[in-house]
């Protein structure tokens, strides 16, 4: 314990899974929410065809390191080796909406919980303000857990967020890739009780 071994007040939190503001998004290292927005967002523009929208995407976040000012043929492949599939029709060029699929990863059954990075700074904030570490050393407790203390299933987390996007393609769960740990809900009791509750 810091706070025992330095002699100073120092209160160790763990949080849980945090999305918000300024979140990874690139494909090949985000976790799982940022990445299903993503990939979303990329499958609602497929749909409309919006390619300049797919541009403004890749120029923000490269794929594999190329961006928008790649051809058009080479975005459909780069888009096609990351879980996305669609038809190309032959007379006029555009995408078939009714072709979008979006492949991801798993089984979808996983368990996530999530909490905003302003609850966290919050929590952050109220312990600072109202609890002093030797609190925790008298009861023994090595860290305090911050989450919002509900879960979702990564499938239900993706159709939520298609419906949000206005997403109305497929969205295919496979065995191709692992599922992960099949839950991750931390206790945050011990912080609920000394007052803390989050606000969004």
């Amino acid at each position: 314990n810091y706070a025992k071994q330095y002699g100073c007040n120092f209160i160790s939190v763990m949080p849980t899974n945090l999305y918000g503001p300024n979140d990874n998004y690139n494909l090949e290292t985000s976790h799982v929410l940022p990445a299903l927005v993503r990939k979303i967002h990329l499958g609602k523009a497929l749909e409309n065809n919006d390619w300049d929208i797919v541009r403004a995407d890749l120029n923000k976040n490269p794929i594999m390191g190329t961006d928008g000012a790649t051809s058009q043929n080479e975005m459909e492949e780069l888009l096609k080796k990351n879980g996305f599939s669609f038809k190309i029709n032959n007379s006029s060029f555009t995408i078939d909406s009714n072709s979008v699929k979006i492949a991801l990863w798993g089984t979808g059954k996983p368990l996530r919980e999530f909490l905003h990075v302003d609850d966290l700074a919050g929590a952050c904030v109220f312990l600072m303000k109202e609890l002093d570490a030797d609190e925790l050393i008298d009861e023994n407790i090595s860290h305090l857990n911050a989450g919002s203390g509900e879960e979702i299933e990564i499938h239900d987390l993706a159709e939520l967020i298609k419906n949000i996007i206005g997403y109305k393609g497929k969205l295919e769960f496979g065995v191709s890739k692992p599922d992960g740990t099949p839950r991750k809900l931390l206790d945050s009791t011990r912080l609920n009780v000394k007052g803390w509750t989050r606000a969004i």
